[in-house]
């Protein structure tokens, strides 16, 4: 599978290392990136992460917009003025860098939650409000979405 799915939490190490649950780092394998690209979500405390689909994807979100315009410079600053290469180590761990950790408000333990072509970084308990919150939203969609219908076979 080519596409990063479901979320694992795991425990950061002593010396802050924590490993890269295996299908994404199978996922990774494939996609061809060296290392692991990652930068703060636009709108949430979390970690985007990824390889070559992730680059794509930006690469074709900034050809949307004209160049030297400044939604472009503020969005290339945004997904690449701020983005890192992690090396993974031969056990399939990271370091994230202290910047990282504390946009995301990661101490001891990270969530990684896939999200097709990239996944997240979460410090868990955020994950878990975030994933309420998605939830109810999807039930809000759905009660919208099926409204009509139902109000139609009355």
């Amino acid at each position: 599978m080519d596409r990063f799915v479901s979320n694992f939490t795991n425990r950061l190490d002593a010396k802050g290392r924590v490993s890269i649950p295996a299908p994404y780092r199978a996922t990774l394998a494939r996609d061809g990136f060296e290392g692991l690209f990652i930068h703060p979500s636009l709108e949430l405390q979390a970690i985007d992460g990824g390889g070559n689909a992730l680059l794509q994807e930006i690469d074709q979100l900034l050809a949307t917009l004209a160049p030297y315009s400044d939604e472009r410079d503020s969005l290339s600053t945004a997904l690449l003025g701020v983005s890192e290469v992690l090396k993974i180590d031969g056990e399939g761990r990271i370091v994230l860098s202290e910047s990282a950790k504390a946009y995301a408000g990661i101490r001891d333990q990270v969530t990684f939650v896939g999200q097709g072509f990239k996944f997240q970084i979460w410090e868990p308990e955020r994950f878990q409000a975030h994933l309420a919150t998605a939830r109810e939203t999807l039930r809000e969609l759905r009660r919208r979405a099926f409204a009509p219908h139902s109000l139609e076979r009355t």
